[in-house]
């Protein structure tokens, strides 16, 4: 379906703008090199975790990060998460929101700025695409040359290299969800599963594309962070800031040499040349803004070649800028970070997060659960006695095999065997638990009628290790059920 014509040229209206392809320029300042250190740092991580040891004991996997689909366990160096445990997981999402509310409120989009994998990925593209096309202008003449032998090496090069860059990462992923060493070795000589080509395959299409091919579009219309980042911003949020104050009306040195009255800003574009996104920061905050600070690394260069102050571009929050603008004593820097928004953020994060160690501190390593027989809901036995049975599960959440002792209280004159086997009535049964492993008993307990008061009666299964770790009381779990009897 065409699009409409204009009514003045009857050409067709476009009703989405092309691309501008943004050729972000070198630059050097204390917030390349953190930036430089956040991307060594988060892409070390990444890559090395998988291959990093944890002894565990001769019964669990020895590395340190897991995600054992398998057998659906978690591991995290010394914590092993159940899948009944998936409560930390979501624990820790929250905690991640919230910390990224917590952030934003405070210095605005640092962590798209810095730590978020599109910006960290599309950093090590660009540094690979500089190295071997060269810098803003030389990359931009580059394009505008026709196809050559010099043109097609430089291309087929960088995006050579992309593609291995994007197979590592796909790699490194898959490697957090098997033992790294063994899965490797099957990559290469071919007999991995099917599932881990693929998800190589896929992730380095994603990485491959958005970092090497999209990259800024996706800051701009893929994430909703932009969006969302209007709610959490307030005046007293540090983002960077244009000191318009100070820099207009906007002149060339030689305009000001020639007397006329302008600010510092003497338009040399060099904050819009560095900016990934392709933004001119002059223009105010902007949806587009990833809060980067390599614009303040330009302007501050400019400034100190022309002898002027730095910071024309800063961090500053809105409030501080009116009041620096009018000449007014600034706050202290504290008063800014610590106010009722932020506090409340940290107060709900520290508190979850203090709230999941408590849990992981106290939690049990041993668990134990019951179902009761449906049909027949009891059986009468020939010497009187009324017997149920009962499908108990016990947990071991350990390491290492365990012994246990099963047992009931609160059901007088008990007795309990195993339905499966040819064993004698006892107040108690002992069970033996692989290591990181459920066992599943059908077990039958019998009670003499007389014993019995009402229809219901309810008492507790109770499973007690067989040992005490360093001199405390044996480990226990129980849970309460229903022994039926006869009507009364």
């Amino acid at each position: 379906m065409n699009a409409p014509g204009s009514p003045t040229t009857g050409e067709p209206i476009q009703f989405f703008e092309k691309r501008r392809k943004v050729y972000p320029k070198k630059v050097e300042g204390p917030f390349r090199r953190l930036k430089w250190l956040i991307l060594f740092v988060t892409l070390g991580i990444y890559y090395v975790t998988p291959w990093i040891r944890w002894d565990r004991g001769p019964y669990a996997p020895d590395q340190a990060v897991l995600v054992d689909i398998a057998n659906r366990r978690f591991f995290m160096g010394p914590i092993e998460i159940w899948p009944q445990e998936f409560y930390y997981v979501a624990g820790l999402l929250i905690m991640a929101g919230i910390g990224l509310f917590l952030i934003t409120s405070t210095v605005g989009r640092a962590w798209c700025g810095y730590a978020c994998p599109q910006t960290v990925w599309t950093d090590l593209f660009m540094a690979v695409e500089r190295w071997i096309e060269g810098d803003r202008n030389a990359r931009m003449k580059l394009d505008r040359e026709p196809w050559g032998p010099a043109k097609i090496m430089k291309r087929v090069s960088v995006h050579a290299i992309w593609l291995l860059i994007a197979v590592a990462t796909g790699g490194a992923w898959v490697f957090y969800f098997t033992d790294a060493p063994t899965l490797l070795r099957e990559l290469v000589s071919g007999t991995a599963p099917f599932a881990a080509y693929a998800a190589i395959g896929i992730l380095t299409f994603t990485t491959y594309t958005l970092a090497g091919l999209m990259r800024e579009q996706v800051c701009t219309y893929m994430c909703p962070w932009p969006r969302i980042q209007s709610a959490m911003l307030d005046e007293d949020s540090f983002i960077v800031t244009y000191k318009a104050w100070r820099g207009e009306p906007r002149g060339s040195v030689k305009e000001q040499e020639a007397g006329k009255a302008t600010g510092d800003c003497v338009d040399c574009m060099a904050c819009v040349n560095v900016c990934p996104t392709g933004i001119d920061i002059r223009n105010g905050p902007q949806l587009e803004c990833i809060t980067c600070a390599l614009c303040i690394d330009a302007c501050n260069d400019v400034m100190t070649k022309l002898g002027r102050p730095n910071d024309l571009i800063g961090y500053s929050t809105l409030n501080r800028d009116r009041a620096e603008s009018r000449g007014e004593t600034l706050s202290p820097m504290w008063k800014t970070f610590l106010r009722p928004r932020t506090l409340l953020y940290f107060a709900i994060w520290a508190g979850i997060g203090l709230g999941m160690l408590g849990l992981l501190a106290g939690r049990d390593r041993l668990d134990i659960t019951v179902a009761q027989d449906r049909n027949p809901i009891f059986v009468q036995m020939s010497g009187g006695e009324i017997r149920n049975g009962y499908t108990v599960k016990v947990l071991n959440k350990e390491a290492r095999p365990r012994s246990f002792t099963l047992s009931v209280e609160g059901l007088e004159g008990a007795l309990i065997w195993e339905a499966l086997t040819a064993g004698d009535p006892a107040p108690t049964f002992p069970v033996r638990v692989r290591p990181d492993g459920l066992e599943t008993l059908r077990i039958f307990v019998k009670v003499p009628a007389d014993r019995l008061q009402e229809e219901q009666t309810m008492f507790r299964f109770v499973v007690t290790a067989d040992e005490g770790a360093g001199g405390k009381r044996p480990e226990r779990a129980d849970v309460t059920t229903r022994f039926t009897g006869p009507p009364r």
